[in-house]
């Protein structure tokens, strides 16, 4: 396998091809012995805070390029592919922390929920949890131009969506099924990804449950920035139970 080493932030970079998509390893400079990983689901690079402060901490950082953003069953496979060669080939733990950002929280709700086995922990911010709100502006979304790159790319319709029952906000319970711990960062005035169609969803299904949870929404905050105003609760959560 090619590899292309480079420096990324101060850390090692490694870049090759995957099942014919592109991937990167970000390694840390003193890696734990037990090789536990982020599996940063889309946007690599943006709004990187706590995937630096777990590169210190030791943590492995991965990144895997998706056919689409909108999440095709196919990219969920590879996605758990790719897991088990990162196990294989580099020594990682076989279950890693997805962090999903808007569309990567898609992401790594799907992998979690279909692939339970993989995934320890999650940490999700401002995800995507229902397609009905965001792209497509079924409710009090703003998705505009996106819904029409997501009919391009997936041929999804709302027609179509109005009938799918296999929505993120669909899988919620498979979650809590296999009692995955998650933290949940959102804005509550996101006019993107409305967090009263999506985080809230999640949110309400997991108090109560039992499952190690925890939420921090930002009051007054649209879709962006990503990230808490604080780190301090999300890595506490992040060594605890992905630790």
């Amino acid at each position: 396998m090619e590899q292309v080493e480079s420096v990324w932030n101060g850390y090692r970079r490694l870049d090759f091809t995957f099942m014919e998509k592109a991937a990167i390893l970000i390694c840390p400079k003193q890696p734990r012995e037990d090789g536990k990983w982020l599996f940063k689901t889309e946007y690599f690079g943006a709004f990187p805070a706590f995937e630096l402060e777990m590169l210190e901490r030791g943590y492995y950082v991965a990144n895997l390029k998706n056919t689409t953003r909108w999440c095709l069953p196919e990219d969920t496979e590879r996605q758990a592919e790719f897991c088990e060669f990162l196990r294989d080939r580099f020594g990682l733990s076989r279950r890693c922390m997805p962090v999903g950002m808007s569309c990567g929280g898609m992401q790594a709700v799907y992998l979690a929920a279909e692939h339970p086995e993989l995934v320890e922990a999650l940490y999700l911010d401002a995800p995507v949890m229902n397609r009905l709100s965001c792209p497509c502006n079924v409710g009090r979304g703003g998705g505009g131009a996106m819904y029409e790159e997501m009919v391009e790319r997936t041929g999804w319709t709302v027609s179509y969506l109005i009938n799918d029952r296999h929505q993120p906000v669909d899988l919620i319970h498979r979650l809590v099924e296999s009692r995955i711990p998650l933290a949940l960062i959102c804005g509550d005035s996101d006019t993107v990804v409305p967090y009263a169609e999506n985080g809230a969803v999640l949110a309400e299904r997991y108090r109560g449950s039992g499952v190690p949870f925890f939420e921090v929404v930002k009051h007054g905050c649209d879709h962006h920035p990503h990230g808490p105003e604080s780190m301090d609760q999300l890595l506490e959560f992040a060594e605890r139970y992905y630790g």
